[in-house]
């Protein structure tokens, strides 16, 4: 059953977003940086808002900073790297098998499938391994 926290972390996920994919667009096409570099700027500076925007609004943790902030990057971490990994092998299939994707798109396609992955890790991996209750 999904609760609340849920929808308040989709609603601080929107925030993050714009703030993440604008980083993410803004150093691929703009100062042309690699995909790889590109994501991680964009998460990195999204991941510091979702911390304290998380454990303040959405699930108003009472978790010591410091342990909460070493599971919170480790989450992160992973949720990055798969997510990511997943969005970017994802987008390259749909060029060779399908030929519909041309191939100056691969890295954008990817980026915004990359994102949703995250979103749906990163929810599960905060609820119950960052910020979770003891209820």
């Amino acid at each position: 059953m999904v609760n609340h926290s849920f929808f308040k972390f989709l609603l601080v996920g929107v925030l993050n977003t714009i703030i993440g994919l604008s980083f993410m667009y803004i150093s691929l096409n703009i100062f042309h940086l690699h995909y790889w570099i590109s994501t991680f700027i964009g998460n990195s500076i999204g991941a510091v808002v979702s911390y304290f925007l998380n454990k303040i609004f959405t699930f108003q943790s009472k978790s010591p900073f410091g342990s909460s902030v070493i599971r919170f990057v480790l989450v992160i971490i992973c949720c990055y790297v798969v997510a990511y990994q997943l969005g970017l092998s994802v987008t390259e299939g749909l060029l060779d098998v399908t030929g519909i994707l041309p191939a100056q798109y691969i890295d954008e396609v990817a980026i915004l499938i990359g994102s949703g992955l995250y979103t749906i890790m990163n929810y599960f991996g905060q609820r119950y391994f960052v910020f979770r209750t003891n209820n």
